[in-house]
């Protein structure tokens, strides 16, 4: 409630009169005549002033308006707290799916390659004693070429990965780098790839006796022995697409989880190329306290994960 004040003057014209001597009085005897002479008077009447109370009820728009704005805001954080926990929970359910899936195809991947393997193995050795004769050249040009095939992998994938994989492959093992979406990446191509030579080599081997197929025999041994533990420590261990057990709690298996994480961070140019032999790599490069702060970061994640 608010009070006007106006003030309004109102001027009255200026009379002038005249006193005229017929209109005087007459003189006495009794008294002094009273010479009255004319007179010319002006007479001013006080200006009025008018005085008026304007009574004025303000309007509360700006608190109506402040709290229409603080309802909008609530309602706004009301609904970004329903849809961030939404999309939250829609994350995870999605990363479950996926994880499920590729878990799936890896273990029926991995009992399906290992099954053909120890069988293969196991017949072809019987096959190989038949008659009395152990064919020992034969079996251990078998067991050292797999064993060599295994470690030679790791250099191959170590040369590969430097020489053509981040070069004219590049496109193709780019989504290895970037967030994945849905359970497989493009570069999984490279997996079935790096397995047909080991199909060829096994089936030859297999079907075929003497020392030549022997060794083929071996060399694809050691490339499926290679990729599932390529496999199984790389996709499981380093970027947890499937649960990999105890194999986590392995001392050198971390080592080589958090070498290769360095190498997704490309602090050392890139190094290591190599999966297995990642740490040593990084002794190389002087990369041994990066490789520890690593370490420690992924047992603390591991830690309050679980």
């Amino acid at each position: 409630m608010a009070a006007g004040l106006s003030a309004a003057i109102t001027p009255k014209p200026f009379r002038s009169f005249v006193l005229s001597s017929r209109l005087a009085p007459k003189p006495t005897p009794l008294f002094h005549p009273l010479v009255q002479r004319p007179t010319h008077g002006v007479l001013r009447r006080k200006a009025k002033f008018t005085v008026c109370f304007v009574l004025e009820e303000k309007k509360k728009d700006v608190p109506q308006i402040v709290n229409l704005v603080d309802e909008e805001s609530k309602e706004d954080v009301r609904d970004s707290q329903i849809i961030i926990p939404a999309r939250v929970a829609e994350k995870l359910a999605r990363k479950r799916s996926e994880r499920f899936t590729y878990l799936v195809a890896a273990v029926m991947s991995s009992f399906g390659i290992t099954s053909m393997a120890v069988m293969a193995v196991y017949y072809r050795f019987s096959w190989q004693m038949e008659g009395g004769e152990v064919p020992l050249s034969e079996m251990f040009g078998t067991f050292a070429l797999s064993v060599g095939a295994a470690v030679g992998m790791e250099f191959w994938a170590r040369w590969a990965h430097r020489a053509l994989w981040h070069a004219s492959l590049w496109h193709m093992h780019e989504s290895h780098h970037r967030p994945r979406e849905g359970p497989f990446e493009l570069n999984d191509v490279f997996a079935i790839v790096n397995a047909v030579p080991a199909i060829a080599l096994l089936s030859y081997g297999f079907f075929n006796k003497g020392l030549v197929p022997g060794l083929c025999f071996g060399a694809g041994l050691g490339i499926t022995v290679f990729g599932m533990a390529y496999m199984f420590v790389h996709d499981g261990l380093v970027h947890k697409r499937f649960p990999v057990g105890p194999i986590a709690n392995v001392p050198y298996f971390r080592k080589v989880a958090a070498a290769h994480q360095l190498h997704h961070t490309d602090k050392f140019s890139g190094v290591p190329y190599g999966l297995f032999l990642g740490p040593k790599e990084l002794e190389e490069v002087g990369g041994l306290e990066e490789l520890e702060k690593e370490i420690n970061r992924r047992i603390k994640s591991s830690k309050g994960s679980s």
